[in-house]
């Protein structure tokens, strides 16, 4: 287990924090509960080497001008120099607003709720993942903007934005299969993502959905927004309602891309996992789950060539 950084360094640069930074969750960055005069902020510490200072900066200039839209996202808070970004000795802070709400779930567990509320939750879904989408379609981004890529090159190219899967020779075929489908499919609708709409990073208050975490945010396919929450419902014993309703909500918003290919994008993003964890060989506790994202991708392709 990693030792936390000592927070308090990154903490002085914000005067609006006061207490004491309690930790709340260690995984690519290193997240306090912060008070501040204006309510609860997460004060993040972000990974070392994981993404530039340029790229950090873009992703807080995303989640700015969503939040400026009226988007339910965290919000950066300027530091005491008014930059939204602090370096410090050997990684950067960022402060955001800290949102209410419940996860729509755990990794590996089903979801938590029941009933009609299942598909109102992700018709919901889908409204608000169109809407970031038309949004960011309408944004001017700042210049020198940079974010990982979701697109061909991004997820089956030479060098992936989250590692070779395919080392993994089981998957190799696929990957070959991937390649000659999206190179000779129609052009896709490709702009900015939020790419990791999991359970973990839909937040449910009362009918409304927050999105966080924008980490991996990116320029990507469209279709790997919808895949990414699909990926993580297949299992559900209504899956066909629950990817009718988020299919239905986005159309509310904007129109559905091509979604020819949705279940390959479906089995793409089984596969990125696979190549997340190769690129985290030092961390025993994500090396572990190798195994089980081998398996659940074995799955993935099985049904898609079925």
């Amino acid at each position: 287990m990693r030792t936390p950084p000592d927070p308090a360094l990154a903490a002085a640069h914000w005067p609006q924090i006061t207490g004491t930074p309690e930790l709340f969750m260690q995984r690519e960055n290193t997240v306090f509960r912060v008070q501040t005069t204006i309510g609860p902020h997460a004060l993040r510490l972000h990974r070392s080497g994981y993404h530039s200072p340029q790229a950090l900066q873009s992703e807080l200039d995303l989640m700015a001008m969503l939040a400026g839209q009226g988007m339910r996202v965290p919000t950066p808070a300027p530091s005491a120099t008014g930059a939204l970004l602090v370096p410090l000795a050997d990684r950067h802070a960022s402060l955001l607003s800290w949102l209410p709400g419940t996860p729509m779930g755990r990794s590996g567990e089903p979801l938590t709720l029941t009933g009609p509320a299942r598909a109102a939750l992700y018709h919901t879904l889908g409204a608000q993942m169109a809407r970031l989408h038309a949004l960011t379609d309408r944004w001017t981004r700042p210049q020198r903007f940079t974010r990982p890529r979701w697109d061909r090159d991004g997820l089956v190219g030479d060098t992936p934005t989250w590692g070779r899967f395919w080392d993994h020779s089981a998957t190799t075929a696929l990957r070959d299969l991937a390649r000659a489908t999206l190179d000779t499919a129609p052009p896709q609708d490709i702009g900015l993502i939020h790419a990791d709409l999991v359970n973990e990073n839909v937040l449910i208050h009362g009918a409304q959905v927050h999105f966080i975490d924008f980490d991996d945010s990116g320029i990507g396919y469209r279709l790997f927004d919808l895949a990414t929450t699909l990926y993580k419902a297949t299992d559900e014993p209504d899956f066909p309602t629950l990817q009718d309703a988020l299919l239905s909500g986005y159309a509310t918003h904007r129109p559905l891309p091509d979604l020819t290919l949705l279940p390959l994008f479906i089995v793409l993003r089984s596969l990125t996992y696979l190549g997340w964890v190769a690129t985290r060989r030092d961390d025993a506790a994500l090396a572990a789950r190798s195994d089980r994202y081998l398996a659940l991708a074995n799955r993935m392709i099985d049904r898609y060539l079925r």
